[in-house]
């Protein structure tokens, strides 16, 4: 059996009893790095007897039939990245697709994502979202990306580098829009977990200084009414209603909700008034 086994991303506790087991039990660990890994077991306090081997971008290609093959050998193969969910932006793709195609069985320890954390501590829509990955280290390229993504409606999660980050933002308010709603969030579930929200042109601003640590990067979507429109919807009025009866203050909600929607605070809160 092939399991690929969530990781924390920074806070230990978030590790699983399903992943302490797999670990201990496993007959063969594959990691992204064998020193975090290691590092890792001994803050949680379990054992391992498994042999760790490296299992990386650099490698995967060549060492995911191994894997397989020793899966096939009758032996249990726990797969796990630096932090996260294995194949999401890590390595793991190409063993669960050898793994399927093989007919050899695959199992997931689901664990903590950055991608959905991201997304969830965001405030933004996620009814609808995609994961883009890292952006292109070029300005030209990223901007050719985005431009394919600029009438995308589903909310947008990327990944990148503190060092590239103000220059995506540009990229991104030249293509998207200044007014489209963002977050940054940047070490999340560490010590220094920080969130920031708001216009892409704010962000751009904010992050001209030193940015630091592991970056997630989340965008509104499009809409057909930007830059502030005042279409005020009935379920809009509801969203509103629901959070002041669950004890947010009636301004408070109508401007949380109405930066998730894209609407104009003063109007929807007008409109809750009114109804």
């Amino acid at each position: 059996m092939i399991i690929l086994a969530g990781t924390p991303l920074g806070n230990d506790a978030d590790a699983s009893e399903r992943l302490k087991a797999s670990l201990e039990s496993a007959d063969l660990i594959a990691a992204e790095d064998t020193r975090r890994l290691l590092n890792l077991v001994g803050r949680l306090g379990i054992s391992i007897h498994a042999p760790v081997v490296p299992y990386h971008d650099h490698n995967e290609a060549e060492k995911a039939p191994d894997l397989i093959a020793a899966a096939q050998a009758g032996k249990t193969i726990v797969m796990v990245s630096d932090a996260g969910m294995p194949s999401i932006s890590d390595p793991g793709y190409r063993l669960a697709a050898l793994a399927a195609r093989e007919g050899v069985a695959l199992t997931v320890v689901p664990g903590p994502s950055a991608v959905l954390t991201a997304l969830a501590i965001s405030g933004l829509a996620s009814d609808r979202f995609s994961f883009e990955g890292f952006p292109a280290r070029k300005s030209g390229e990223r901007r050719q990306a985005f431009a394919k993504l600029s009438r995308d409606e589903r909310t947008m999660i990327f990944f990148e580098s503190p060092r590239r980050l103000h220059e995506t933002l540009v990229d991104m308010s030249a293509v998207f829009g200044a007014d489209r709603q963002a977050a940054v969030a940047r070490e999340l579930t560490k010590v220094y977990e920080e969130v920031r929200r708001g216009s892409l042109a704010e962000l751009v601003e904010w992050s001209a200084g030193e940015v630091k640590g592991e970056i997630s990067l989340v965008v509104a979507g499009y809409r057909d009414n930007p830059a502030g429109q005042s279409v005020v919807t009935p379920e809009l009025i509801a969203d509103v209603r629901e959070l002041t009866e669950l004890g947010a203050r009636m301004k408070d909600a109508a401007g949380f909700v109405a930066k998730r929607a894209g609407v104009r605070k003063n109007v929807l809160y007008q409109a809750v008034l009114d109804s």
